[in-house]
This record gives C-alpha cells, structure tokens and sequence, in this order.
C-alpha cells in the first residue's frame, strides 16, 4: 500500500448557487457536520441574496441580518470562520463617492454582522475593460482599509480559461491574471474554478501556471457538486469527487466547495472531498461515497440511493420517465431531510430557469 499524501488545504464551503437558498436551519445542519470533517471556513453568497448583488447598497431586512448574525456565532462556536460574499455589481465603472459612501455603509453592516473572511466577487459582470485589473485592485485596496474581516478574497471577472466567459462578459482584457497579480496586494487570496467553470479535472500543471500568473496562489472555488441553472439543476450530483489529485495541495490556498441545492445531499461529496486528501494515492471514490452517504444519510437510505445513483446523476429529472413515480414511491417512505430533498427535486421544486438566473 502507497503511503498517504496526508496534506489538506483549508477546506471551506461557499454557496455561491443560483436557485433557492438554503434554510437557516439546513445551514447549521451543514455547518456542524463538515466541522467535524476538516471544514475550516463557511461563506454565505447565495445568488439568490439579492442584498449581497443587484441591490447591496440596501441593508438586509432585521429579520435577516439578524440570522446571519446568529449562523456567524454558530460558526465561530464550531471552529469555522464564517465570511460574506458581497458583489457590488460593475463598481468598477463608477467608483466616485456615491459608490464609495454606499460600500462604506455596507462594510460595515457586515462588520456588525461578524463576518470575518470578506469576498469581492466580481464573476457575472461586463470585464472588457483594458483597465479592468487596475480598477478592481484599487477597489480591493480600498475595502481593505476599511473592513474589520480577517482575510479578503476576491473573484475576477474572468475566473477559468473557459472561454464561455468571454461570451457572456466580452473579451477579457490580454493579460488581464497577470496585470492583476502584479496590483493586487499579495495578502488578498483570489478564486479560481480551473480550466472550466466547472471543471472536471484539476492538475498541478495547470494550477502551477495560475499561480505564476497571479502571483500567489489561487484558492479554488469548486463548482462541483453546483447543480443550478437550467442545464444542471434537473440532475443531483452526489458521486465521490475524483479529478482532485491530492498533489494540488501544495499549490492551492484553499479548496472552497459550491454545494449543490440540497443542502442534506451536498454533504456526500464534500465529505469525500476532504477524505480524498486525507488518503492521497490511497484514495478510493466508490468506497469513499459509500462510506460518505452512509454517514450523511445511514446505512439504509444510502444503499437505496447507490442503487439509483445512475438515475439520480446520469440519467436526470427530464429523462426518467415513468421510473420518476417508483423512485418518489420508494424515497418518500424516508422522512430523513435527504430522501426529502429528492422527493422535492422529482417533483421540480428545485428547478432553476435562465430568467431566475439572469434576475440575480
């Protein structure tokens, strides 16, 4: 038997999904499993916050700021840093003292909220800028002298090689990592997803190329097991993770994870996630997703769920057929939150549209 690479990076979660947000209720549940598995950190960054996006100069409602205030002390009191993701849309086009004042007031209601890991994330915005770096590390610069959190992160508007986001966004400027590596403060950590926005496979080559270009090294937001949008949200992605060589470690800030919708099935990867580190060569998905669902869900429900692990992942919502109402018969038995979330997901309570994502 190889020996175990037994280096982990700091693992965290970042719900940076479109689509329905978690309950306050299901995020605690999360929380304090994937404490007690290496989990380090915890950002709150719902596409679906509309206070963190198109209208952050708002303040969130009491009711709200009051849990969010309440999931940071439970967080702190499970040895997770909990953090923010606040998207102050194209900033960078105006950033004159209106902008200024309202970033000000916004810093610090999340102060007051006890954030303590603050990320800019600029994805989902217009970048063909030739300055666009150069704006963006000012901005960053700026918060940074201001915000009481700990660490701050930002995410590029161009945050893979996938060429999709030119489309999406325009071209993005040449050498735009480079020119942002060379402005940007080293101690600021930046987000990268890899070669794809979601990206199947993540090697050292690759990483190691990125790390040159910024100047540090980038702190992976990994969009597996994401499963929002119109593509993605009829399929729920529960296997092992695989294409994350232990040997990354070194060459990585941190790995943060996008969930999926279901916050109770989102914990089967993430659980392998930090067991595929742990082992290093001696890593084995199936046996890892085993051993995982049957922690998260028992040992029942998890054989009933690898059963039909081709239906759920493979085969998807639209393609089931008549195989969708044996498969609610068979789950809704189960009052366990995961075999909820499935029953919910047959039914197409979580479906993400095009609008509701380009309305985020």
């Amino acid at each position: 038997m190889s020996i175990p690479f037994a280096q982990t990076p700091p693992l965290g979660i970042i719900e940076g999904y479109y689509g329905r947000p978690w309950s306050w209720e299901a995020r605690g549940r999360v929380a304090a499993l994937l404490a007690g598995h290496g989990y380090e950190f915890f950002l709150y960054a719902p596409k679906a916050d509309e206070f963190l996006r198109r209208r952050w100069r708002e303040p969130h409602p009491k009711d709200e700021a009051t849990a969010l205030a309440a999931f940071a002390g439970s967080c702190r009191a499970l040895g997770l840093a909990f953090g923010v993701g606040l998207s102050p849309f194209e900033i960078y086009l105006a950033f004159d003292s209106e902008a200024k004042a309202a970033l000000s007031d916004k810093l610090a209601e999340l102060d007051s909220l006890g954030v303590q890991r603050l990320a800019i994330l600029f994805d989902d915005m217009r970048g063909d800028l030739p300055d666009l770096a150069a704006r963006q590390a000012d901005i960053l610069h700026w918060i940074g002298e201001r915000t009481r959190a700990e660490r701050l992160i930002m995410c590029p508007t161009y945050y893979s090689d996938d060429r999709s986001l030119d489309t999406y966004f325009g071209a993005r400027p040449e050498g735009y990592l480079e020119a942002l590596g060379a402005s940007l403060d080293p101690a600021i950590e930046v987000f990268w997803t890899g070669p794809e926005v979601c990206s199947r496979e993540l090697k050292p080559g690759h990483l190691s190329r990125v790390a040159a270009q910024l100047g540090r090294r980038p702190l992976l937001w990994d969009n597996y097991p994401v499963n929002d949008g119109p593509r993605m949200s009829p399929y729920l992605y529960l296997r092992a993770f695989t294409g994350r060589s232990a040997a990354i470690a070194p060459l990585i800030a941190g790995h943060a994870v996008n969930p999926a919708l279901q916050p109770t099935l989102s914990c089967i990867p993430a659980l392998t996630l930090a067991e595929s580190y742990a082992l290093g060569e001696d890593y084995d998905y199936g046996a890892a997703f085993r051993r995982a669902a049957s922690e998260v869900l028992g040992a029942p429900l998890a054989a009933q769920v690898e059963r039909r692990l081709v239906s759920l992942q493979d085969v998807g919502l639209d393609n089931l057929g008549e195989m969708a109402a044996r498969l609610r018969a068979r789950f809704e038995a189960s009052d366990h939150p995961g075999a909820r979330e499935i029953v919910a997901w047959l039914d197409g309570a979580w479906r993400v549209t095009r609008e509701e994502m380009e309305a985020s």
